[in-house]
């Protein structure tokens, strides 16, 4: 499916006079490793966009916990619309009214390498994983490192949900989930209250 039908959802929840959400650009082609990003969103409540590029948009996942360090953790993941691959670098105050109204910054990005192979041990492509329900992948990022699973199940509601947890040992970096409302951003270094404020939140 091409970008413009994949970002039709996207397009349609937002209005772009508005807000200073990137509308999606055109594909991206450069060869580089996929690209991951996890920002911070201070909505109506207050939660984690983990999202993966997967060919030319990324896939997201609204995490309300956070990305953890900790293998013994299952992080409940919310699958949510493709955004367009520009969103990476988004950081800003989304005006109140708006879709998603609030404060995002970038705690972290980096590059991923999908990791899924089937029983035979042969790779898997990752979209097709993703549709198969359970993939895993190794994040090159400024505060996660390592391998990590997404895996598909029916959630009490009947909607899809997905868990998000880290494989292997765990990690003594300190770079665990922080509190959000300290954490700073890793591309201006600003918290949350500073983008607000700097975006002039009304």
């Amino acid at each position: 499916m091409a970008a413009e039908d994949r970002l039709r959802t996207y397009r349609g929840k937002r209005d772009f006079e508005r807000t200073r959400e990137p509308s999606g650009q055109a594909a991206r082609e450069d060869g580089d490793r996929p690209r991951f990003v996890v920002q911070i969103h201070d909505a109506r409540r207050m939660h984690f966009d983990f999202r993966l590029q997967v060919g030319d948009v990324l896939r997201s996942w609204s995490i309300p916990k956070g990305p953890s360090t900790d293998p013994g953790d299952k992080r409940l993941a919310v699958p949510t619309e493709d955004h367009p691959l520009d969103y990476e670098n988004f950081e800003g105050v989304i005006p109140k009214g708006e879709y998603g109204g609030g404060t995002v910054i970038v705690w972290d990005h980096g590059t991923y390498e999908p990791a899924s192979h089937d029983r035979r041990g042969r790779p898997v492509d990752f979209a097709e994983s993703l549709e198969r329900g359970h993939a895993t992948f190794r994040l090159n990022g400024t505060k996660l490192h390592g391998e990590y699973a997404l895996t598909r199940f029916r959630g009490s509601d009947g909607e899809d949900a997905w868990l998000l947890v880290r494989k292997g040992a765990a990690r003594s970096d300190g770079h665990g989930t922080p509190d959000p409302r300290r954490a700073r951003s890793v591309r201006s270094g600003r918290t949350l209250a500073q983008v607000a404020a700097a975006d002039g939140e009304e």
